[in-house]
This record gives structure tokens, sequence and C-alpha cells, in this order.
């Protein structure tokens, strides 16, 4: 079948004008010279940061710099054993830069495996080309789904409407003419044609609102943001704490300075959580690992803690409960309508558009082509019309205009012809109607008084693994919401056949005011005939509920809701433009894979939650042990190397052990105060058990070894605090957690067993009466703690 451009009249009179010739776009000797003067379209690295940068932001830190300092000092003045905190910042700094380049190595092959290849004409042939190879005054052709990467004219139109919706904010699409400006950032809605580039790399429009806020970055989460208010609040603690413990070891007590200096040290480094940004980082880029062995690829790093949060998931239903392709099962004429004629019409109308939809390539391949038919005028399909059109110049010289589209948005409301598409939705089949119009293509109405010929039945192929999805989303108590263009009584039955319980709702019902339609989002599961516009504002109404909403979706359709949402999830094979805003991708087309992106948010998120709160106890009953002695101007108890020991048994090793565990629940808001209720009291009651030995120890012994001895006594009540905190962190126990929590005391008892190991770190327990005392009171610690742990949650609700 040829084609005449759109728009044109055809006069039966007169032969059919020949199509006009397509430019040819550039030669290669005109791409060699663009690329030779620079003007190619290198845009900046979206996801990820140099090893440099990975390097500085490890390294260069407000605590490592604190620490280095205190590092550098206790290399001068102390043993090696009071300098090992400054080898584990070392170590910690260098697993934080190799696991962050693996991830960066992760997001960058995943990113070229996913990245969009545009259409470039050169010489007269298509070709795909990378983004990055495009030139100045490349021709690109475009279609549905497809985004413009860069600036440029439009060149060709056949019917073109593009989405300037993420540019502008305006949700209507633009018809696009020979002529008119095509911005990068917008993407095809419907129809096809083709764009000179005008502008390109760093020039484009949407590359410079872009460049700054689509960098590497993890700050843009509540976690980082808590984080960061805490060690704010950390900060502001040590000062005036740190400055009373240097006063107070070297002014007040008169001691020998090198011992003075490595008391004050010891108390002001166990202050510093930094293991918890290291761990933070470690989690996070280790997920991005993770979800890059299942083809999963993150784009925006903070999606991962998006994940944890989810409690709603908006799907669409093609391409996600089904798979894209379908099958033309019958063909019903109706109102006497000849089938030969009908299979013609259908035929030609595939062979209209170029760009077809799963809906008419199941047409193309159950109908062929009629050679005779010319194409004199197309409508593309539009997701917000819900249907198609072309006007044709037949084999005899007759002319005809047809429709091809949703039967309840071209036919009224009375018409016979529902009754039957209804029958037919409620067994899960998908129903198009062929109607004849009378009506021009270009008339604002051409569906109006169109006669019903056809109903083209289609069977949708369910995708096998979405059953098991779903199921997993109930048992997790994350709400299912499906958000289909099609019919209501359809995509419900679809999702019966799922297991998916609710009523079909058609969107078209659904009340405009946000309030209201939450109210019957809240009530309803399965919502048809949704439009593009709609399924964003269905999203926000869900969110206005305080619920955390991921939309999954492969087509243009989905595009204004993957934005809005608050984790966008995209098939890798849909189109350009749902790629280009969701914050993942799932590369294999697996709807399968959801469940694994979900827990593997949980995970990360959950345990740096749950592991925040070992680190933040120490943080606490470290500045209160200072507190306390400035206030009795006695020696500090510890050395380095004490709380080195305390802070890699207790924390340092089980964090990393628990980070990486599994964990299922979702994460809950308020990580500061979530943290922060527990930290508080458990770093309180560690802080005034150990002081508390530290002094029954001052008072019972006496001579040249006696600071050492009482040392040894409050190291010990410390440590078995800081291990029942374990062992409520550690909870719900395992038989791993368990053999966790065991191994960390069994290598405490190594130290104070072995000869070697006591001379190393100091530790030595002096008699009988002050060790079990030590145990007492550590003991009597430990069940308050179990106490407040249990009230806490009470009197302090998040």
């Amino acid at each position: 079948m040829s084609h005449i451009r759109a728009g044109a009249e055809l006069d039966p009179a007169r032969p059919a004008p020949s199509p006009r010739t397509r430019p040819a776009g550039l030669g290669p000797a005109e791409v060699a010279e663009r690329v030779a003067r620079g003007q190619v379209n290198d845009v900046p690295v979206r996801s990820s940061r140099s090893l440099g940068e990975i390097v500085r932001a490890n390294v260069l830190t407000r605590f490592n710099a604190i620490i280095g300092v205190l590092w550098l000092i206790m290399l001068c003045v102390a043993p090696i054993q009071d300098s090992l905190f400054g080898f584990v910042i070392l170590a910690n700094t260098a697993i934080g830069i190799v696991q962050e380049w693996r991830a960066k190595q992760t997001l960058d092959s995943l990113a070229v495996i996913g990245e969009a290849r545009p259409t470039v004409r050169r010489d007269g042939v298509a070709v795909q080309v990378a983004t990055h190879e495009i030139v100045l005054d490349d021709l690109i052709e475009i279609g549905p789904g497809d985004k413009a990467v860069v600036d440029g004219v439009c060149a060709e139109a056949d019917g073109l409407e593009i989405d300037e919706s993420l540019l502008t904010g305006e949700a209507d699409p633009v018809v696009k003419r020979p002529g008119d400006q095509v911005m990068s950032g917008s993407f095809v809605v419907a129809g096809g044609g083709a764009f000179q580039a005008t502008r390109v790399g760093r020039e484009a429009y949407a590359t410079q609102l872009a460049e700054e806020a689509s960098r590497f970055t993890l700050v843009h989460s509540e976690l980082r943001g808590g984080i960061s208010t805490i060690l704010k609040y950390v900060t502001w603690m040590m000062v005036p704490a740190a400055a009373g413990l240097v006063v107070t070891q070297l002014v007040v007590k008169n001691n020998d300075l090198k011992d003075a200096v490595a008391r004050t040290v010891g108390g002001i480094v166990p202050m510093v959580p930094e293991g918890l940004v290291l761990l933070t980082s470690v989690a996070f880029a280790i997920g991005v690992i993770r979800l890059g062995r299942r083809q999963c690829l993150v784009q925006e790093l903070p999606a991962i803690e998006g994940l944890a949060r989810v409690d709603t998931v908006c799907l669409d239903k093609t391409g996600t409960l089904t798979e894209g392709g379908m099958d033309v099962t019958e063909l019903r004429p109706l109102n006497g309508a000849d089938e030969t004629y009908l299979r013609k019409v259908l035929g030609a109308l595939g062979e209209s558009d170029p760009r077809p939809n799963a809906s008419l390539q199941a047409i193309i391949d159950a109908f062929p082509d009629s050679e005779e038919w010319r194409c004199v005028e197309s409508l593309p399909f539009s997701s917000a019309r819900k249907y198609s059109g072309a006007a044709f110049s037949e084999g005899d010289g007759e002319t005809s205009t047809w429709l091809l589209g949703a039967p309840d948005v071209l036919l009224a409301p009375d018409d016979p012809a529902l009754a039957e598409t209804g029958r037919l939705n409620e067994r899960g089949l998908r129903v198009l109607l062929l109607a004849r119009a009378h009506r021009d293509l270009d008339d604002p109405e051409p569906a109006r008084g169109a006669r019903a010929t056809a109903l083209v039945v289609l069977e949708q192929r369910l995708r096998p693994d979405a059953s098991d999805t779903l199921r997993y989303f109930a048992e997790q108590n994350v709400r299912a919401k499906v958000l289909s263009g099609d019919n209501a009584v359809s995509v419900g039955a679809v999702a019966a056949k799922l297991g998916l319980e609710g009523t079909a709702v058609d969107a078209r019902r659904l009340p405009a005011d946000p309030p209201a339609m939450a109210e019957a989002l809240d009530t309803g599961t399965v919502f048809g005939r949704v439009t593009p516009q709609q399924k964003r504002d269905m999203v926000d109404a869900l969110q206005s509920r305080g619920r955390t909403v991921a939309m999954t979706g492969d087509g243009v359709n989905d595009v204004l809701a993957l934005k809005s949402a608050d984790i966008g999830v995209a098939m890798g094979s849909g189109s350009e433009a749902t790629r280009a805003v969701a914050q993942i991708v799932l590369l294999d087309n697996s709807f399968a894979s959801l469940p694994s992106v979900v827990a593997e948010g949980r995970r990360v998120i959950g345990n740096i939650t749950r592991v925040a709160t070992l680190f933040l106890v120490k943080t606490v009953y470290s500045v209160l042990l200072a507190v306390l002695v400035v206030c009795a101007r006695v020696e500090y108890p510890f050395l380095p190397r004490h709380l080195t020991l305390l802070s890699t048994l207790t924390i340092g090793v089980p964090a990393f052990f628990l980070a990486l565990a599994p964990n299922t629940e979702r994460a809950r808001p308020h990580f500061v105060r979530r943290v922060m209720r527990y930290a508080v009291p458990g770093g309180a009651v560690a802080a005034a058990a150990t002081f508390l030995t530290y002094l029954l120890a001052r008072h019972h012994y006496s001579g040249p070894g006696a600071l050492d001895a009482e040392t040894s006594a409050a190291t010990l009540t410390l440590f078995l605090v800081s291990m029942w905190v374990l062992a409520i962190i550690a909870r719900p126990y395992t038989w791993w957690r368990v053999t966790l929590v065991a191994s960390m005391g069994v290598a405490f008892l190594l130290v104070l067993a072995v000869p070697a190991l006591q001379d190393f770190f100091a530790l030595r327990l002096v008699g009988v009466t002050m060790p079990w005392a030590a145990v007492g009171v550590a003991a009597v610690a430990s069940g308050a703690l179990e106490y407040l742990w249990r009230g806490v949650g009470r009197r302090f609700p998040v």
C-alpha cells in the first residue's frame, strides 16, 4: 500500500500525487566534519561519579579529619595499641571506596544495556546510534514513546503530537508541524516524524536543566538527611565534652602528659559514629550490586530507600500483568458488513501506521495489506483519545474513512454492540471496534455519527509470573492498584484470573476532586479507561493520603504517573520516555523481579535503621562518660585500645553482618526519632553502669597498678552492657545471629584469658570481688535496658 502525506486531499478525477521525497540526512563526511568540530551530543554522565570523586567523598569528611588528627597525635605519644582506631578508619574508608566503585561499575554497565538508541537518518538510511553519537544537524526519526534527546526543528510530521509536560508543566500534547521547535526532554504520544538537531550536548535545553539534578547523589533521602542531622548534633555535643575532658586530664589531674593525652583521645574518639556513615554507603552500594545482578538498573540511588517505604504499587496492565503481544481470535461483522471487505480495511489500517502498538500489530499479523489501497490521511492512536483512524483511496476509486478503537468511546451508550462487547470483556478479552466515519479526521469530533461495522476480539497473554508477584505484595501488606487505559470490565477479568480481588471501576466516572478521588481509590482495586493525566492525578491522590506509591509501566501513557510516583519502575523493553523518567528499570522485562527489588530496599533501610542504634548508643555513652569524668574530676577510665576493642566486638563486626542480613519489614518514617529514642536510654544506662563500676573499683583498688585494675573492671561492665544491647538489636534470633553474638563474647574471653592479649590491650582482672561486682552491675543494667527498651515504644510512639 502506498502513502500520501497526512492532510492531503484526494480528487478522484486526477491521479494521486507521488509521495514527497524524504530528506536523506547527513552523509559520512558531514558527520565526520561535525565530530572534528566537537559538535556532538556529549551529554554529562548521569548516574555515577568518577573514581576521584568517590575517593574524595570517602576520605575528605569532617569526622575523618578529626580522627586523623587524633591518630597522628597518638602515633607520637602512645604505643601502637592505642593507635588501632586509625587503622580501623583506614580499612573502613578503603572498604567504602571499593564497594562504591563496584557499584559504579555495575551502574555504568547496566546503563549501557538500557541506554536509548535513537534512530538517525544518514545518507537516506535509518540507523540506530548511541545518544552521544548524535551530531549537529542530524535528522532524528521519532515515534510514540520516543524521547527527544536534543533540541531541534520539526522536519516531518505525520499526526505528530508531543508531550512537553515534563518541561513546561502543560498536560495537553502539542501538535507539531514542520518548522516547529522540538525541545529535548519532551516525548511523542502519537504519530511520528523527524526533526533536525539544532542544539546538542550541554547546549540542549533539558541537559541544562538536568545536569546538576541528575548527578550521582545520596543526599536527597530521609535516611541521609537523618544521619546528617545526627552527625550535626554529635558535633555539638563533642565540642564541650572534649574541651572539658582535655582540661580535666591535662590540668586538673596533672597526670603524666603522654598518659593524659592518651586518655583524652580515648574519650573523644568513641564519640564519633564514623562507622555509621561508612555502613550506610556500603549498604547502598551492595544494594545496587545485588539489584544489578538481577538486571535491575537503579538510575537514582535514593530509590533503594524509597522501595523500602512503598505501601502501594500501581500497575499498568499491558506489559506488566500481561505480555506485550496479543492475538486476534475473532472478527465479528456488525450491521450486515461483508467480512472479506472488512479484512481489507483492517489490513490497510495496519499498514497506515509505521509504528503500530501491540493491538495494531496483532491486526497486522492477522490481516494482510491490500496493495491497491492507499492511505490519504491518518490519525495516530493516542491514549487520551482511545482510538486511531485513517482515510483511504480504495482500488476502485472510492474513498472511505475508518476509526479503530475502544467501543465504549466510539459508540453511543445505548448502541446494541456495547452489550456484546461487555460479554466479551467479562471473559477477559480485549475488544476493538471498527467503525466507518462520516466526518473528516481533522474534524474536532471525527467519531460523531460513526457507524459500527465490526468487533475485533483479541486475546491477551497473561504473564506466567504475575499471579505469584501479586500474592507476594498481598502477603507483605502492599496494596496493588491496576490503572489501565483498557475497558474496566476486561481489566477486572484479567486481574481476577491473577487472583487480584476487587471491583472494576470505570475511571471516567471517578470524581475530579482530589479528596473524593482518594476515597474512591481506597475502596477500589482495578480501574479502566484511565487517561495518562488521570493516572498522574490518581498517584497524587494516593500520596495525599500518606501512601508511598510505586508506579510500574512500559508505555508512553505511563510517563506522567511514573514521574509523579515516589518510585517509578519501567520495563526495559518499554518506551524510551518511560525509561528516562523511572528511577528503576527492569532490564529483563520481568514483573517477577519486583518482589526482589522491594525486598532489597527493605533489607537495606531496615538494617541501617537497626544498626544505627548500635553506633549511637556508643556515641551517647561516650559523651556521658566524658561529662561524668569532668564533673567527678577523675582520670578517664579508658585508653583508645580499650574502646577500639569494644567497638570492634560489640558494634563494628556485628553491624557489618546485621546490615547485610535479610529484612522484610517495611521501612517507617521519622528515622532520627526512631533511632534516638532507643540510643539515648541505652547509652545512658551503659554510661551510668560503667561509671558506677569505675567508682567502686577506685575505692577497692590502691597502689601502683590501681588505675589499670580500675580500667579493666570498668571495661568488663561496659562490654557486658554493650553485648546486651547487641543481643537486643539482633532479635529475632536465628542460628547465625546467635552464633554472631556468642562469637563476639568468646573473642572477648580470649583477650582476658591469653596473657599476650592481656598485655597488648592492657586488660587484667585483679582479684575476684571487683570482677564479680562488675558483672553484677552489668546484670542490673541489662535488666534496666530490657525494661526501658520494651517501654520506650509505648511511651514514645513514632
